[in-house]
């Protein structure tokens, strides 16, 4: 059987995380979602630990990552995949409502792939977060070493 490839997708917005979840699913892409609602949890995850001890081995092909999250924000979460040699060539997308140049600069200097401001309009929203998904999960290469 072969496996899906995996989108992670940290939201704490559970409507932000609803319209992206319709977004990628108007795209039809042969991924499964995989959602988590704080930075704590991305990180659970994205090392297997806690409840996420037993998840199958691999990294997602992407990881879309809200800033302002609980426990543990973006910025945190982006350093530590950045710092671990099995995840740091993981592309990661921050998909965030902050304009601030700070997140932009901090993201950039972090290693972020790319930087997306949610627009406000729903059709401008899903049209983003459906050209993302294309780009990034379907013609984008990611390196196969490490996974």
């Amino acid at each position: 059987m072969v496996e899906l490839k995996r989108i992670l997708l940290v939201e704490d917005s559970p409507y932000d995380a609803e319209l992206t979840l319709e977004a990628l699913g108007e795209v039809n892409l042969a991924n499964k979602v995989d959602h988590v609602r704080d930075g704590e949890e991305a990180l659970d995850y994205l090392f297997r630990r806690g409840r996420y001890a037993d998840r199958p081995v691999g990294n997602p092909v992407l990881v879309l990552l809200d800033l302002k999250l609980p426990k543990v924000d973006g910025h945190e979460v982006l350093r530590a995949i950045r710092t671990d040699e099995t995840l740091r060539t993981m592309p990661v997308v921050i998909l965030t409502s902050s304009r601030e140049e700070c997140d932009l600069v901090e993201g950039y200097a972090n290693g972020v792939n790319a930087y997306v401001v949610k627009p406000v309009e729903f059709k401008e929203f899903v049209s983003a977060v459906k050209e993302m998904g294309i780009f990034w999960a379907v013609i984008n290469e990611p390196p196969v070493c490490g996974r």
